[in-house]
């Protein structure tokens, strides 16, 4: 069964490294989602299919319809040991992060040349007659607004990904719960998790 990568200490460094933030949600979705049909496969017990039939040969069947049942307490085990929680330790990184970028930054090294930018270019003298690009100015962006922009991004990759991830699991191990995001909350509950 596939091992859940360690939830990294969260801290706003992690936060504002967008390298390493990315590099953990790439490694966990990595981990899981990407492999689903392999985590998948991996569950179904070899041999307990009926005995090999010679006549199943006799003709050539494009791809089964159906592929094998996984067994439902596999499928249960599965999903509350490895796929939740590892849903789990992304939502906390990104709901961390989210809270980080809504948050004063202190510690910000560039606010003092941000200040500057804007008071130089308040005092600048525009004549579009002149040059009609004098007018232009790109304010340079916070730390905490590049976070925000980020953590949005990717609470969109991963609502996608949890969808196509869930579509499969459902198939193969007949889910009851048609919306991940109840199946997730129930299993929240019942594990103690925030």
């Amino acid at each position: 069964m596939a091992q859940t990568p360690e939830s990294p200490r969260l801290t706003p460094q992690l936060c504002f490294n967008q390298t390493a933030l990315r590099d953990f949600l790439r490694v966990s979705r990595g981990t899981v989602d990407d492999t689903i049909s392999q985590n998948l496969n991996a569950l179904v017990t070899p041999g307990t299919s009926k005995t090999f039939d010679p006549t199943s040969t006799a003709e050539r069947a494009p791809r089964p319809i159906h592929r094998r049942p996984i067994d439902s307490e596999a499928c249960r085990t599965f999903k509350d040991k490895v796929l939740f929680p590892s849903w789990q330790n992304r939502s906390d990184v990104l709901n961390y992060c989210a809270g980080v970028a809504t948050s004063p930054d202190p510690d910000d090294p560039d606010h003092v040349l941000r200040q500057t930018q804007d008071l130089k270019a308040r005092e600048r003298v525009v004549n579009e007659r002149l040059d009609p690009y004098s007018a232009r100015y790109f304010p340079q962006e916070a730390r905490t607004e590049a976070l925000a922009g980020l953590i949005r991004n990717e609470r969109m990759v991963e609502n996608i990904i949890r969808m196509r991830t869930w579509g499969l699991v459902g198939e193969r191990c007949g889910n009851v719960e048609s919306d991940y995001e109840k199946a997730l909350d129930t299993w929240r509950r019942g594990e103690g998790v925030r």
